[in-house]
């Protein structure tokens, strides 16, 4: 076999070469660390040179005829570290000494230490250089070529002139040619693994938005599904509203009619229970309203806190005065109990406090049957509880019906009860306990919910003191 044919099998390893560092990168070092991805890589480079050498064509005295340089260009080409590029011609012409030590194989590695280092300098002028990387590339393998030929023809153990006549004709253009269409090929393989890595991260791309989209559509959905929620909520509200005010109305209208057909010898003793009933029902009414108001004040933002230094004896007392006489027509225990360390005033409003402890309490009693109890604390509470900060604490606590874990939050909203059907047991409009949450955050503080259905529940209003 020629010296033109071995250059040929040298180019058909090297290209065997580069496609089993492909397979490598893709399936074993895919998830390598980067310097272990870098020193392989090193090492590739460098047994490259050595299967051109085994590869190669032996001449008398040892001498081998081979394409190990062409590696080298490619480092120059490829690495940033100028002195990663010296290792490899210096570990190339190492390798050289595996087929035996002598004169040919001391040649060889004084050569490849000289090419290694000029690689090292054009690859410091290619990073510096504005020019097109092909005429980098090009100008490289020309100057490593003419090099190489000029080393082995002083170095080499073959007479200059002899080497220069016979074999250097030969070697330097086919060996020149060759390395042209190695880059070719290699350059080609790059492109089509950038095309390939470019491909993969549109992929990429692609499937985040797909899943950015798809998660966007589920909000969306559950956006729709509330909003239909919140339009049956709202029309069940709007049912049970019109109820609840014809109950009190009825009443109102019916009792007055009453009191015009009565005849002069009607006892007095019933037109006062006349009277006790339609100011009963007018109250009803007039709190319905009043629930409706301010829930729209409060969703407008324009409903305003007056605050001022209130007693905190008077809120109990006002409390024990309107709730007393229900607590005893339902037999109910209601008791109020105040610690020893409450402040005598606190900073807040006083009417918007009294309406929240109202609907609790009227809560606590609507669902509290008889023989039952309901209790009003108030404590003060100093970054306790899981809650910095130093409070004022009004705990409504009854041994009522309680409410279902999974109704917890539900029962706070606007037009939502745990029980939303017109004929509910209990009655009520789904106002009282969304106004009283957003009361309580207007006034700085929040209002806390311990419930187990069947074991009744306590609602505490956290007030800031400060």
């Amino acid at each position: 076999m020629g010296v033109r044919e071995m250059f040929l099998l040298n180019l058909g390893m090297l290209i065997s070469v580069a496609y089993l560092a492909n397979i490598l990168y893709k399936y074993l070092f895919n998830r390598t660390s980067n310097r272990i991805k870098y020193v392989c890589s090193v090492v590739l480079i460098i047994f490259s040179g050595w299967i051109c050498m085994k590869f190669g064509f032996t001449l008398k005295n040892h001498v081998i005829t081979d394409l190990r340089y062409v590696p080298l260009i490619i480092a120059a080409v490829s690495y940033s570290e100028p002195v990663t590029i010296f290792i490899i011609g210096l570990g190339i012409g190492l390798v050289r000494l595996t087929f035996g030590v002598n004169d040919a194989a001391i040649a060889g590695l004084y050569n490849m230490a000289i090419l290694g280092a000029v690689c090292a300098l054009l690859n410091i002028w290619m990073r510096r250089s504005d020019i097109r990387l092909v005429f980098k590339a090009g100008i490289t393998i020309l100057v490593v070529n003419i090099l190489n030929t000029l080393n082995i023809a002083i170095l080499g153990v073959i007479p200059f002139k002899q080497y220069m006549l016979e074999l250097a004709p030969i070697t330097g253009p086919s060996g020149f040619g060759l390395s042209i269409v190695f880059a070719l090929i290699l350059r080609d393989f790059q492109l089509e693994q950038k095309r390939i890595v470019e491909l993969k991260y549109a992929n990429e791309l692609m499937r985040k938005q797909t899943e950015e989209l798809q998660r966007a559509k589920l909000k969306l959905e559950e956006r729709a599904h509330q909003l239909a929620l919140a339009s049956q909520y709202k029309s069940e509200f709007l049912a049970n509203m019109s109820h609840e005010l014809r109950t009190p109305l009825n009443s109102i209208l019916n009792l007055a009619q009453l009191i015009e057909e009565s005849t002069p010898s009607s006892e007095e003793e019933d037109h006062r229970a006349y009277g006790s009933i339609i100011y009963k029902s007018g109250q009803d009414l007039l709190q319905l309203i009043n629930d409706i108001l301010d829930l729209s004040k409060v969703e407008a933002g324009r409903l305003e806190i007056m605050n001022e230094d209130l007693s905190l004896m008077e809120i109990p007392e006002s409390l024990d005065m309107q709730f007393r006489h229900l607590a005893e027509r339902k037999g109910i225990v209601f008791d109020i109990r105040q610690a020893e360390d409450l402040p005598d005033t606190i900073y807040s409003d006083t009417l918007r406090i009294q309406q929240i402890l109202r609907n609790l309490l009227s809560n606590s009693f609507k669902f509290t049957e008889h023989n039952g109890r309901v209790t009003l604390e108030i404590r003060r509470s100093i970054s306790k509880d899981g809650v910095k900060g130093e409070w004022i604490v009004f705990s409504v606590s009854d041994t009522g019906i309680g409410i279902p874990a999974d109704k917890h939050m539900l029962i706070f909203e606007a037009f939502q009860q745990s029980d939303g059907s017109i004929n509910r047991k209990y009655g009520g409009t789904g106002l009282g306990l969304s106004i009283s949450r957003d009361l309580a955050r207007l006034l700085g503080g929040f209002i806390r919910l311990q419930s187990k259905e069947g074991e009744g529940s306590l609602f505490s209003l956290y007030l800031p003191i400060k």
